[in-house]
């Protein structure tokens, strides 16, 4: 499903950077072009320019604490006989003698940086037009004492053309997600004017006639996300991506080898995800793909819960199965019901839950095997075994111990030298939810491909286990979720 109100929400919400920052970002730059243009720096002032993500629009709200970066032009005429770290030295030292500034300011390779408390820092770039009566402009660096040609105006003004030829600002907001996936999952690296071009690189003119490709924020996404890793599929080896307005200019020298080579893999997988995503047609499991590729800020403000809704179906399940003569209390709740007329009054799709977290690996191309949960029941972890429990019995006591395990279907283990087993252990309904303790993401075995577990809360609850081949990362076997009945 597109989900287009939790996307919109999503970006609104927890990507977008706030008007709030976005006020104190701009204060604080003129904040610091007053201090340049009240200092007696020698360059002469020509004009300011917002650069990157601030200048593009790309800019995302700070995640795990991180603070957000701006950048920050001062375009001055060139001063005779000024090496490139002149330039950065002598503007670091106007902010170190700055009272303001002089504890917030570092210099790096091309920018003096001034950082507010790990809440934003804003890099200021000395950049030189016409040096040398040579058209154009110039950054510099300091580490290797040289000029370097830089068009950022023309850069953002061909960001921006793109932009608007993905209608409703597309681009922009592909740009954010993809930056944001990039943030909380940091499973693959690069500075952003990378993936920012390469989506860029993605539209041409003819787009700005469609409107199928580009109709909301999910449709956008998917479609430059498979032009993307369509581009990137065919360069199994770093390649040289130019800037599109400086040719000489080549951002591919920002990766190493293994750097493109993961991102060109991710990307893959994202592609994959997204596609998954997209086409499920259950709003619950939609929902949980999505956050596999997102994470669980999205759509975080949906219901996970329908008990009541839920009891109701399994009620008019039990009557319809043969129950028609049996008084059903009105009071009782699924567990109840579960206990008396077995799994058959569990709603379709009961086992689909929002919170789940799906699988981050991928299947195998060789098809998969077929396993099965069993279970037994113990007074205390390691303790003695009370009874095998099958799926759905109950009522189970709370406070003993499952202690679940994997086999193949036919009852034969498997090496632990092979394969990791993985389990997704899922609670349901009101006292796990008051207790926050829901559930639904993967944990590792802890005793060999077996897992203990505590029994705390009455409800229907869930495990499951997935088979993941060491060698390769290849996820070879599911199983069907473990009824656990909890009085």
């Amino acid at each position: 499903m597109k989900l287009v109100e939790h996307f919109n929400s999503f970006l609104r919400d927890t990507v977008n950077l706030n008007a709030t920052r976005l006020k104190q970002l701009d204060e604080s730059a003129d904040a610091l072009k007053n201090v340049i243009r009240e200092s007696d720096w020698a360059p002469p002032l020509i004009t300011f320019e917002e650069q990157g993500s601030w200048a593009h629009q790309t800019i995302i709200k700070p995640v795990k604490g991180n603070p957000f970066d701006a950048d920050l032009l001062v375009v001055v005429k060139p001063v005779d006989g000024w090496e490139a770290r002149e330039y950065l030295s002598s503007l670091k030292k106007v902010f170190s003698d700055h009272p303001t500034y002089k504890d917030k300011v570092t210099r790096s390779s091309h920018c003096v940086t001034i950082e507010y408390t790990g809440e934003r820092r804003v890099d200021i770039a000395p950049c030189i037009r016409n040096r040398n009566n040579i058209s154009g402009h110039e950054v510099c660096n300091y580490n290797t004492n040289t000029f370097e040609r830089s068009e950022p105006e023309e850069y953002t003004n061909w960001l921006r053309d793109r932009n608007r030829w993905s209608g409703s600002n597309g681009l922009k907001k592909v740009t954010r997600l993809l930056k944001y996936s990039r943030a909380i999952k940091t499973t693959f690296s690069c500075p952003s004017v990378l993936p920012t071009t390469l989506l860029g690189m993605q539209l041409t003119i003819s787009d700005s006639d469609s409107t199928d490709s580009f109709s909301d924020v999910p449709t956008a996404l998917r479609t430059l996300i498979h032009r993307l890793d369509d581009w990137l599929q065919v360069r199994p080896t770093r390649p040289r991506v130019a800037n599109p307005v400086l040719s000489s200019e080549d951002f591919g020298q920002l990766w190493t080898d293994s750097q493109y080579e993961n991102f060109r893999e991710k990307i893959n997988l994202y592609r994959d995800w997204i596609d998954d995503a997209f086409d499920e047609a259950d709003r619950d499991e939609s929902i949980g793909k999505w956050r596999r590729v997102f994470g669980d800020e999205f759509a975080a403000d949906v219901e996970l819960e329908k008990t009541a809704s839920i009891v109701q179906e399994a009620r008019a399940l039990a009557r319809a199965r043969g129950a028609s003569n049996v008084v059903l209390d009105p009071r009782g709740d699924l567990v109840d019901l579960v206990h008396r007329f077995g799994l058959s009054v569990l709603p379709p799709g009961f086992e689909k839950r929002a919170y789940k977290q799906q699988p981050r690996w991928r299947a195998s191309r060789h098809g998969m095997f077929s396993v099965r949960v069993s279970a037994t029941l113990h007074a205390s972890r390691g303790g003695a075994r009370i009874s095998e429990v099958a799926s759905g019995q109950g009522l189970l006591p709370k406070e003993h111990w499952l202690r679940f395990e994997v086999r193949e279907a036919r009852g034969s283990a498997f090496g632990v030298e092979k394969y990791d087993v993985h389990w997704r252990i899922t609670n349901t309904d009101h006292e796990a939810k008051v207790a926050n303790c829901l559930r639904g993401r993967f944990e590792t075995s802890d005793d060999g491909n077996a897992r203990w577990e505590r029994l705390f809360y009455r409800g229907v609850h869930m495990a499951e286990a997935f088979v993941v081949r060491r060698n390769d990362k290849m996820l070879v076997a599911q199983s069907r979720p473990f009824y656990v009945v909890i009085g």
